[in-house]
């Protein structure tokens, strides 16, 4: 993986980033890593791998996040996600549903770094590929300093290649898997911290993150930078994602081109067996703040899930979108 894969990343969200979602926002963002969904080492062990792994080669950089606590079983998950071509393994340590703390992993195991490390091990030893972490600052009534300190310094003995953490608490008792996502206070400046301690080690923020403004002040104080619901919730935000945060030429000029090339990619996905909304879903929010975004957002809503819907639909939706450039200049000639 290129050294500066991590330095932007689009979260992994439970049924948010599937392949559908990842293509899209690989046309919006060349450089940025993209994760999968959580995936539990269990699901990939005995379930449908192609289901639940397969992906376009176009999505490379791209990593496999895994759920689970059992570093035999993870070790095994890791090595079928190799042999499907993902560039990265990584272990969800973060998440915070019921369901999750029943099959004890996510973030209960804050509580139990050596368990962790542990499964670090099995995995390095599995695998040549990047294993990485994505955590917490803590949980429950954990003092963040000391635990988050000695969870990193215990996963990097054990080989861990980066961490990545989302700058809240997780409060396993008392709060819902949504609350934790607002209610706990963000504490960026810990996490900050403990790349200042950690100089050499490669630590990521996440967490409360909304511009590409805010991911250039972290970066003068962490390696990398992951959005979560910002980049999926208005993914054109990602179009200046290359230019400003890699120096790099856009991908598309603008969001209406990125849709155009999305087109091919929904006529095969359908031709497999996908409907249109399984691809559109992702791209309600992408011209927020334009005229004729609604409109836009409601026409797929409405006809995409549709049983019969085709592309056609994505085009009328997209013909209601104003071109601003063309309403510019129609004014200046005016």
């Amino acid at each position: 993986m290129k050294p500066k894969a991590h330095r932007f990343s689009v979260a992994p969200m439970m049924e948010w980033t599937d392949r559908h979602c990842r293509f899209f926002h690989r046309l919006l963002a060349r450089h940025a890593l993209l994760y999968t969904e959580m995936i539990t080492a269990d699901a990939i062990i005995h379930g449908p791998r192609e289901r639940l792994l397969g992906f376009d080669a176009a999505e490379h950089p791209v990593a496999l996040q895994l759920g689970g606590s059992d570093p035999k079983n993870l070790a095994q998950a890791a090595t079928i996600g190799a042999d499907f071509g993902y560039d990265e393994i990584n272990l969800n340590v973060g998440c915070p549903s019921d369901r999750v703390q029943d099959g004890r992993f996510g973030a209960c195991l804050m509580r139990e770094p050596q368990l962790v490390g542990e499964c670090v091990a099995a995995m390095k030893a599995a695998v040549a590929l990047p294993i990485t972490i994505k955590c917490r600052l803590g949980v429950d009534d954990q003092d963040i300093e000391e635990s988050l300190d000695s969870f990193a310094d215990t996963i990097i003995a054990a080989g861990a290649d980066a961490l990545i953490v989302h700058a809240r608490k997780a409060w396993l008792d008392g709060l819902s898997p949504r609350e934790n996502r607002d209610i706990p206070p963000l504490d960026h400046a810990r996490v900050h911290r403990l790349k200042l301690r950690l100089k050499y080690f490669p630590i990521i923020i996440n967490g409360g993150i909304h511009t590409l403004d805010e991911a250039e002040h972290h970066l003068r104080h962490v390696d990398g930078v992951m959005f979560g619901r910002a980049a999926y919730q208005n993914p054109g935000m990602l179009l200046a994602a290359d230019p400003k945060l890699f120096g790099a030429a856009a991908s598309v000029s603008e969001a209406r081109a990125a849709v155009e090339k999305l087109i091919p990619y929904i006529e095969q996905a359908m031709a497999q067996g996908a409907r249109l909304h399984d691809v559109t879903r992702h791209l309600l929010g992408l011209f927020r703040g334009q005229p004729g975004a609604r409109a836009f957002r409601r026409h797929l809503a409405t006809k995409a899930v549709q049983q019969d819907a085709g592309v056609h639909i994505l085009r009328e939706a997209l013909a209601m979108v104003l071109d601003t450039n063309t309403e510019l200049a129609q004014t200046a000639a005016a």
